[in-house]
């Protein structure tokens, strides 16, 4: 059972002068609507799975608008649906994962930018850069920059995102270029509000359909007319863009008193800026900067005269730019001593070369911008002192608690069908040894934390086996590489199988088939069974497998670890040649239990029976070894002190977080441990006879205790 997007579909809804109240990345969906969209694509990936999640579950809304909407395979499959704005006046936008999307991407995004566009083409790129970043720290600025595509990165506030959605669309048309929207975490996850307008049905759409284009030999991205089409950007596209910039006010200059100095930023930045600003006594909270703020809302292309006119007659202006290279300071410094304007730019100097610019951070860069630059009318001293009581308050609530709390890494959820797989691994590496194992993106990542601790690479999405080519004729044994069913779908099967087999690679490969793209929030996939848009069609990969010429190939239940001990041993040993795949099969854990709640109340609202499992460990026969967690992990197997007054290590114990898996059952049994764990089955709304076993057991038990008690 999917995630109900039932409130969100009902925000889509609202008309001109209601108010709209959610999170950041809702507010870029309904703007897209009032924007008169015509199609939406994309991949999902935090911070913007949400975007595609609530519109294909809106699909009632956009066939009343006439809205095309389709969840990709990959990224790159999305960036290549842009091309209907090449030739048609259709705004069409697209969203993924911020870089490592844009990579997959790139291809498509080429070949979109060199020709321009008619329509309005906007890509929703969710950055995940910093400190809850979840994938290698790059930008998209590089990008923009390298095909010439404009990079709009709003203020965080619904406002300005709202705003700069729409402002978006017609920037890419007034300059015939796609437009990126960069979103940062925050931006995507902010809350606040704004007021709606009225969704717009497009002009072309699916309820107003159009005739074919004509021939344009200028809007293909193929030589000669290309070296036409790099020429345009910059003579045509460039100055137009730059033009309506300033026209429409996309970038904000804030004034203030204090003119001898300035500060030019990215706008996703303001929030974290303007705080700071408070906390040091130059800037109200009613976000009123002492010292003059330029905010780029729009930090590729940057306009000349917009620069030069905010740091003329200044002292010195600090550019506040997260993430290296600097290429918005280095433009600044290009266009500042290009007009002979010798405004002293400070950037990183005095902010970190790379890395967030979390509070802290920029608490530090605006006390040593202001100590090298001493302003007219502002107090150094004061500022230090502020930014010292500041630091000394965070110090204190740390050391209020007089507890180390311990490192908490990420790890797989209680019950995750993932787990088992690498127990297995970890039970057959005691009689192989080490083995190279190549890993992926997804949930399975995991496993290179405590206490499995296995992996050698991670180099993309669905890219585990294409990194073993290297590998693989180099080791002594075969190699192991371990991908997702998302992972299959977006590059695995092309990259890794295909090429496996046509190099006759002599590897492994386990598929971890759960279902869904988990990591990202239970998304369907091709193998999804029941999916919405497909309810009555699988793309099995069993099947898909076998028919691109898998010889080698086994299915194995996940929790059953004895039988993939069984089975990797197998294919470790074997002497048959080439791609031996092994698909690891188990529903992931967290969509098994929402479907299974709403089952369940279902049964107990008809009052009918309902069994559940859980497991549990015998105190008196656990050795306290706790052999069973290191092998397992699961979180909700943990210790307790022994309730023997003799023995004094603290026996294994499963909490009520058990979800009645068995795993730890599987790997007692596997791994030949103590018989410890037992299973038990809670029963709600029992039958008569149940009622009456059980009334007759309580009898039994509590004759014998009364009776042991007495002897005593």
């Amino acid at each position: 059972m999917e995630r109900s997007f039932s409130k969100e579909i009902e925000q889509l809804k609202l008309g001109n002068g209601e108010v709209f109240r959610g999170e950041g990345i809702m507010a870029v969906t309904k703007a897209l609507l009032q924007a008169g969209v015509s199609y939406v694509g994309g991949y999902q990936g935090a911070p913007v799975s949400h975007l595609i999640d609530v519109l294909i579950q809106a699909k009632d809304l956009m066939n009343e608008l006439g809205v095309h909407v389709q969840a990709n395979t990959n990224e790159a499959s999305a960036a290549a649906m842009l091309g209907a704005s090449i030739a048609y006046p259709a705004r069409g936008a697209v969203t993924w994962k911020s870089v490592v999307g844009t990579n997959v991407a790139a291809d498509a995004l080429s070949n979109l930018a060199s020709p321009g566009v008619t329509g309005g083409a906007l890509i929703i790129s969710g950055e995940d850069y910093g400190e809850g970043a979840s994938v290698i720290q790059e930008r998209t600025h590089a990008f923009a920059l390298k095909s010439t595509m404009w990079l709009l990165d709003p203020r965080p506030n619904h406002e300005t995102i709202v705003n700069m959605v729409e402002k978006g669309f017609e920037l890419s048309e007034a300059s015939n270029t796609p437009c990126i929207l960069e979103l940062r975490i925050r931006a995507c996850h902010v809350t606040g509000e704004f007021v709606a307008k009225d969704n717009r049905a497009p002009d072309l759409s699916l309820k107003h359909k159009g005739d074919a284009a004509g021939f344009s030999f200028e809007r293909l991205s193929h030589p000669p007319v290309t070296f036409l089409q790099e020429k345009r950007k910059v003579e045509d596209r460039l100055p137009a863009a730059r033009k309506f910039i300033v026209e429409n006010n996309l970038n904000e200059h804030f004034d203030g008193p204090l003119n001898e100095v300035g500060i030019i930023l990215q706008g996703g930045l303001y929030n974290a800026l303007i705080r700071r600003l408070e906390t040091l006594g130059l800037a109200d909270s009613y976000g009123n900067s002492k010292i003059p703020l330029l905010v780029l809302n729009v930090t590729h292309p940057l306009v000349p005269e917009q620069i030069t006119d905010f740091c003329a007659g200044k002292k010195a202006v600090m550019v506040v730019e997260e993430g290296n290279p600097e290429y918005i300071e280095q433009q600044i410094n290009t266009i500042l001593r290009k007009a002979d304007i010798q405004t002293r730019i400070l950037g990183k100097d005095v902010l970190p070369l790379a890395g967030e610019y979390t509070a802290d951070v920029l608490n530090k860069g605006l006390v040593d911008f202001l100590g090298e630059t001493t302003p007219t009318g502002v107090s150094t001293e004061d500022v230090r002192n502020r930014a010292a009581r500041m630091l000394n308050v965070q110090e204190n609530a740390a050391t209020a608690v007089d507890v180390n709390v311990p490192p908490r890494p990420p790890g797989f959820c209680v019950g995750c069908p993932e787990r088992p797989v690498f127990s297995a691994i970890k039970l057959l590496k005691e009689e192989i040894g080490d083995v190279h194992i190549s890993t992926d993106i997804g949930c399975h990542s995991f496993a290179i934390f405590e206490p499995f601790a296995m992996g050698n690479t991670i180099l993309g999405f669905g890219m585990s086996l294409a990194s073993t080519a290297g590998v693989v004729p180099l080791q002594k044994k075969r190699t192991i590489s371990v991908m997702g069913d998302g992972g299959f779908w977006h590059n695995g099967l092309q990259t890794g199988v295909l090429s496996s087999l046509f190099n006759d690679t002599d590897s492994v490969l386990i598929i971890m088939q759960n279902g869904y793209t988990s990591a990202t929030g239970q998304q369907y996939i091709p193998s999804s069974a029941g999916s919405p848009t497909h309810a009555n069609q699988t793309s099995e990969i069993e099947r898909t497998l076998k028919s691109v010429g898998v010889k080698w190939l086994r299915t194995v239940r996940t929790y059953s670890v004895d039988r993939m001990v069984e089975t990797l041993r197998e294919a470790m040993t074997t002497d048959e040649p080439g791609l031996k795949v092994i698909i690891a099969d188990g529903e992931c854990m967290l969509a098994r239990q929402r479907r299974l709640r709403a089952e369940k109340a279902m049964l107990l609202e008809k009052g009918r029976r309902v069994e559940t499992p859980r497991f549990g460990v015998d105190d008196e026969i656990c050795t306290g070894d706790h052999s069973c967690i290191r092998l397992s992990g699961c979180p909700s197997l943990t210790i307790k002190p022994s309730p023997d007054p003799l023995r004094t290590d603290p026996v294994a114990h499963v909490n009520n977080g058990c979800l009645g898996c068995g795993l730890c059952g599987e790997v007692a049994h596997a791994a030949v441990l103590c018989p410890s764990f037992y299973q038990a089955q809670k029963v709600q709304n029992p039958g008569v006879m149940e009622r009456m076993v059980d009334g007759v057991r309580r009898k039994v038990i509590g004759w014998m205790a009364g009776n042991g008690a007495a002897n005593v």
